[in-house]
């Protein structure tokens, strides 16, 4: 906990977090909205069907070991894995990092299992979509976590839907590893050059509060209304001459949420983190551990920490939760289609980006830039994550690469839909706009 002499030192942080290429891994979090069948309504943390009984459940029956705040389950670990709480009890398996696809197919499926066998006793169902679909915000029990006492009230402060964002929404994410600055730079730039079509292919939050919300990516707009200090696109992404300095001069400006001392939360809510590493406050001054803290509450689409966070994606029915990490790993882990991803998106203007940004939460597919629509841009990257992965050849017991896991989304991109789209033509058909058969369809079933 030595304090910060200067700001190299934050720009080494990024440096010596680079890994050869035999030492790359991919990382998936995959977050699950929970809803108690009967009544359609997010499951509470606590009663006798909350997440904390869930939680424990596994604890006793899986062997995790559970992690406390205040006498509450707040997370699980098991290994290099972790189950993890979102604000309004979203369930998300940390998945360890894997060599292979196959590897974090295997741990997702087990996690699933897992989950299911205990929820199914307790009338419990988890949902493959990207917002909760019937609760309103006050229907929504707040985890008893001390960091959202300080992020709640601030986030009232700086936007309109930061409260949606952290109790209603769910995503997936992808993680992944960078050599050096020069790669981890273009890996930045192509994914956040790439975030509108992510949205797009995995735009799945079209039903919020008992209707269709108007668009396709619900949460993806959420976002946008959360705090424009910490979340969305960043120009300084598409510089030619970006860098680590450039990153640590954006985090630097971004105000703060907490620092942790002795195991208490310090409320630094809006201070910059320049100020605090310049002045201090009350005593305390910033630490190598602060910073690292700090990186975690910035929300940009792609965010930069001793890996690099792919964050554009809704989250998933279980058979397209893989294609997620799927489509980074066949696209930013081979050179070739690396650059072939940047070149997808590399002439456009700043304000075409941010329109297209917008218009890719609204209509996914349907979005256009300049006379190109957005669904042959997605064909286009599927087929470079296609050809990442065949290149990269890695076989599972049966002698299958890792583009079976983009075969689902590959087919639905082909009929020119999303998630979303399949969801929408569901409810105004088949399910004939009821909540229940909207459950059932969405419910994750036991492999």
């Amino acid at each position: 906990m030595s304090p910060i002499r200067n700001k190299e030192e934050l720009e080494e942080f990024f440096h010596s977090s680079g890994k050869p290429r035999q030492r790359w891994r991919v990382g998936t979090e995959y977050e699950k909205i929970g809803i108690e069948r009967r009544s359609a309504k997010a499951i509470p943390y606590s009663g006798p069907r909350g997440v904390e009984t869930i939680l424990r459940a596994l604890a006793e029956e899986y062997n995790w070991q559970p992690q406390e705040e205040d006498g509450h389950v707040m997370a699980l670990a098991r290994g290099n894995a972790q189950i993890t709480l979102e604000p309004g009890g979203q369930i998300e398996l940390s998945g360890e990092p894997c060599e292979s696809i196959h590897c974090s197919q295997a741990e997702f499926t087990q996690h699933i299992r897992e989950l299911l066998k205990v929820a199914e006793r307790l009338d419990v169902v988890f949902l493959g979509l990207g917002i909760q679909p019937v609760s309103s915000l006050p229907e929504i029990e707040w985890l008893p976590k001390k960091r959202y006492r300080i992020m709640a009230p601030y986030m009232q402060k700086v936007g309109t839907m930061g409260h949606r964002m952290m109790k209603q929404t769910a995503t997936v994410q992808a993680n992944i590893d960078f050599s050096d600055e020069k790669d981890a730079m273009a890996k930045f730039r192509t994914a956040m050059g790439l975030s509108p079509l992510i949205t797009a292919i995995f735009a799945n939050s079209p039903i919020s509060e008992g209707n269709l919300n108007g668009y396709k990516s619900f949460r993806g707009h959420i976002w946008t209304k959360t705090d424009k200090d910490r979340c969305g696109l960043l120009p300084f992404a598409f510089s030619s001459n970006v860098s680590f300095a450039h990153y640590v001069e954006y985090a630097l400006d971004v105000p703060m949420y907490f620092i942790v001392r002795d195991g208490s939360y310090v409320d630094l809510s809006g201070t910059p983190f320049r100020r605090f590493l310049d002045h201090g406050h009350q005593g305390h001054y910033a630490t190598i551990e602060d910073w690292d803290l700090h990186l975690t509450t910035l929300f940009p689409e792609v965010r930069i920490k001793r890996y690099m966070e792919i964050r554009s994606a809704d989250s998933q029915p279980p058979e397209f939760m893989p294609a997620l990490p799927a489509l980074i790993k066949g696209v930013l882990y081979d050179s070739d289609c690396l650059q072939a991803g940047w070149d997808l998106v590399k002439g456009w203007s700043w304000d075409e980006r941010m329109e297209l940004y917008h218009d890719s939460h609204r209509y996914a597919l349907a979005a256009r830039i300049r006379r190109f629509p957005l669904l042959d841009l997605a064909k286009e990257l599927m087929q470079i994550a296609w050809e990442g992965l065949r290149r990269q050849g890695v076989l599972n017991e049966n002698a299958e690469d890792e583009t079976i896991y983009l075969k689902p989304l590959k087919d639905l991109l082909s009929q020119g839909k999303c998630p979303a789209d399949l969801l929408i033509e569901k409810w105004e058909g088949e399910l004939q706009h009821d909540i229940k058969k909207l459950i059932e369809y969405s419910a994750y079933k036991l492999p």
